[in-house]
């Protein structure tokens, strides 16, 4: 069975807590084994830190959601920017929720106003990108 949505806002909170907010324009739930959400045509996300402020935001062009897991597997064209400007970019990206990080096996691109990194063999972020970890980096920092 499938659920078919459109003009999508969502709230996440936990303990009360705005944690994010997620927008898409269209939603498909398909009710199987695992219970996903699907965005085929792109979705927004923007999360929030304890102050209720933004302290990141998402792009994709696609996402999935998988309920029971608390994962999300995000792919074609992810952006995720923090407040400072920071950048991480990806052509696929997981970002699970409970941990509050995002990771990939995929390539990956972190620039900041000081470093231009790439990963050519998978990275780890946390939500905010304080700490971007990431395998096999190539790139400049600057000293």
């Amino acid at each position: 069975m499938t659920e078919e949505a459109t003009d999508i806002v969502s709230y996440l909170s936990d303990h009360g807590l705005m944690k994010a907010k997620l927008t898409a324009p269209y939603m498909l739930r398909v009710l199987t084994d695992t219970v996903y959400l699907e965005f085929p045509k792109s979705l927004h996300i923007d999360f929030y830190d304890s102050s209720k402020q933004i302290e990141t935001r998402l792009d994709a062009r696609y996402g999935k959601y998988f309920e029971s897991l608390n994962k999300a597997h995000l792919k074609d064209s992810v952006v995720v920017i923090n407040v400072k400007g920071d950048t991480l970019t990806s052509p696929e990206l997981w970002w699970d929720q409970n941990k509050r990080m995002f990771y990939t096996d995929s390539i990956a691109q972190y620039h900041t106003k000081d470093k231009q990194i790439t990963g050519g063999k998978g990275m780890q972020a946390t939500q905010d990108l304080s700490s971007v970890i990431f395998k096999e980096p190539t790139g400049t920092v600057l000293v």
